[in-house]
């Protein structure tokens, strides 16, 4: 990491006073825990691992050190199952993060999509903006088109998380509509799936010892080979 990108002194400390802010909060949830799979302990821990998480980022990016703290994978962070065994109805939650990689490549997709609905040039101006740029073409294509063609509307992927839970019966029409995301339990979460580079990033790290290597030792016994050839044709 260069100069001009690393975290400040003051970045690390701050840091470090959340970790002890999210160690009082879980503790004093573990004293006050209604059961053994109270959701206040669940979501202090979550909030103690997330905030150990960024110190130990920050701490190594500032000044090459590491914590001893070991953050639980996806899988671990989860509680037990404790919903119907046999549910009548679930909820997909889906979240997908995306940079603006290109903005003119955004507007320019927005562009076409808003001259085809106005074929005479009139109300074309929303797409001037990247904020209406984005809103035109979320409206128009489905999110998992967008998802698979991001890189034609200059986006770029971030990570993305999708939650199946389940649930007794059917919500009600416009039930959950203002606050989509707010009543989730964890207890009903039946499976979850994580896309993230940090998970390409360790498996890069876990092939590039024997995978990489063996590569550049065939390649290099091919092109030893091929370098033979013409010298063997020529005489």
């Amino acid at each position: 990491m260069s100069d001009a990108a690393q975290p400040t002194a003051a970045e690390v400390r701050a840091a470090a006073e959340a970790v002890k802010t999210a160690l009082d909060r879980h503790l004093a949830a573990v004293e006050r825990r209604s059961g053994e799979d109270d959701p206040a302990v669940y979501e202090a821990f979550n909030q103690l691992a997330a905030a150990a998480e960024v110190y130990d980022e920050l701490l190594y990016d500032r000044y090459d050190e590491v914590t001893p703290f070991e953050i639980p994978g996806t899988e671990d962070s989860l509680p037990p199952y404790a919903g119907p065994e046999e549910p009548n109805a679930l909820s997909v939650l889906i979240r997908r993060d995306y940079a603006v990689a290109e903005p003119q490549r955004l507007l320019a997709q927005a562009q076409r999509v808003e001259a085809a609905e106005y074929e005479n040039g009139a109300g074309m101006d929303t797409s001037g903006t990247v904020h209406g740029a984005l809103g035109i073409l979320f409206g128009e294509f489905e999110p998992d088109e967008i998802a698979s063609r991001h890189k034609e509307f200059g986006l770029e992927e971030g990570d993305s998380t999708l939650w199946v839970t389940a649930a007794d019966e059917p919500a009600e029409p416009g039930e959950w509509l203002e606050a989509p995301f707010e009543q989730v339990d964890p207890q009903r979460v039946v499976c979850r799936f994580d896309v993230s580079a940090v998970f390409d990033d360790e498996a890069d790290d876990d092939d590039v010892d024997e995978t990489d290597e063996e590569d550049l030792e065939d390649e290099l016994d091919m092109d030893g080979d091929e370098d033979l050839e013409p010298l063997d044709a020529d005489r």
